[in-house]
């Protein structure tokens, strides 16, 4: 699926919210679906610096594609690390790397976010180019 196919996807998951609030829950119920994450991958290596909570982000390269998976001690950040990871996993360096989450202001998500998720939030999609970068070499 292409990255603007996975953007109208998104877009549909907030169709139905009308407040921030409403909004803020979807991003809730998206962390709280989130894949299990091994406990062997929460070492400094996968740590999302900036974060308000606790993050934690590994990637994999597959067949010229890569792949993301998160966890955070906050459903709210797990959430939003979700969004990007629906976003972006799957995807081609370039692609990570080119494509910004404009998605994420077309939906005013950032208007129902606090200062510090919002920076959190910057920092797992700076993360993410990054490995995107580190996975260049190897791909």
């Amino acid at each position: 699926m292409s990255f603007s196919n996975k953007v109208l996807n998104i877009n549909q998951l907030f169709t139905n919210c009308h407040s921030k609030e409403e909004i803020y829950n979807t991003i809730i119920e998206l962390g709280r679906n989130s894949e299990a994450f091994s406990d062997q991958d929460k070492v400094e290596a996968n740590l999302v610096r900036g974060c308000q909570s606790t993050m934690y982000l590994r990637s994999w390269a597959k067949d010229g594609s890569i792949y993301f998976q998160a966890w955070s001690d906050a459903l709210i950040s797990a959430g939003l690390a979700q969004l990007l990871i629906l976003a972006y996993t799957g995807e081609t360096p370039e692609v990570i790397l080119k494509e910004p989450p404009n998605f994420l202001d077309e939906l005013d998500i950032p208007s129902s976010l606090t200062p510090n998720r919002i920076n959190g939030l910057s920092q797992i999609h700076l993360k993410m180019k990054q490995e995107a970068l580190k996975h260049i070499s190897s791909l």
